[in-house]
């Protein structure tokens, strides 16, 4: 399977420091029908308040989490059926290049409305320990720094804000990255997912 110079540039970095950035990484008219569909199913109320926590530990609380979520399906639409096939070929080139044993991929609309955010935690549940490969795409045209929304990454004894520009994704190992939402002024579309063994 050849690499593609942005799978080579996540491999990279992921293998160096655990986590990767990488703009442009969809054609623009596909990030443009992903926000389109993230915003209707969003107007349509399909979308649902996330929690913490899974089975007999999940809750809502908006206290710690404010966004809401749709879980992506095959066959949802023509744009997230593209897009689970650009998460499926970046898995096979993860599995290939680094060994990560990754049988799959879940993946989830996210929007945050003004004034919401989500504080610091990690990708993994402390009774299962399938989530591997964290990854977050940015569905925002014409983000501006005062919009808020960063992801900040928590690294050692420093951290690092990421801000949510379209067509932005990033990439970090679930168990090892602590991260948190900064609170939005507006309202903050993305797709967020995770690779799992």
């Amino acid at each position: 399977m050849n690499l593609t110079a942005t799978h080579q540039h996540m491999l990279t970095d992921l293998t160096a420091q655990g986590w990767s950035i990488h703009d442009n990484f969809l054609v623009p008219e596909l990030i443009r029908q992903l926000g389109r569909e993230c915003r209707h199913q969003y107007a349509r109320g399909l979308l649902r308040e996330a929690g913490i926590g899974r089975a007999e530990q999940f809750a809502i609380k908006n206290s710690v989490r404010g966004d809401q979520i749709r879980w992506l399906e095959t066959g949802m639409s023509d744009s997230t059926n593209l897009y689970l096939d650009e998460m499926n070929k970046l898995r096979l080139h993860l599995n290939e290049q680094l060994f990560l044993g990754l049988k799959s991929s879940e993946n989830h609309f996210a929007v945050y409305s003004s004034g919401t955010f989500y504080q610091k935690h990690v990708d993994r549940f402390r009774d299962d320990d399938s989530r591997t490969i964290s990854s977050v795409l940015y569905l925002n045209p014409d983000w501006k720094p005062e919009h808020g929304g960063e992801l900040r990454l928590h690294l050692n004894t420093q951290h690092h804000d990421i801000a949510p520009l379209a067509n932005r994704l990033v990439l970090f190992i679930s168990a090892d990255i602590w991260h948190e939402v900064l609170p939005t002024q507006v309202e903050r579309l993305s797709l967020t997912g995770w690779f799992k063994r």
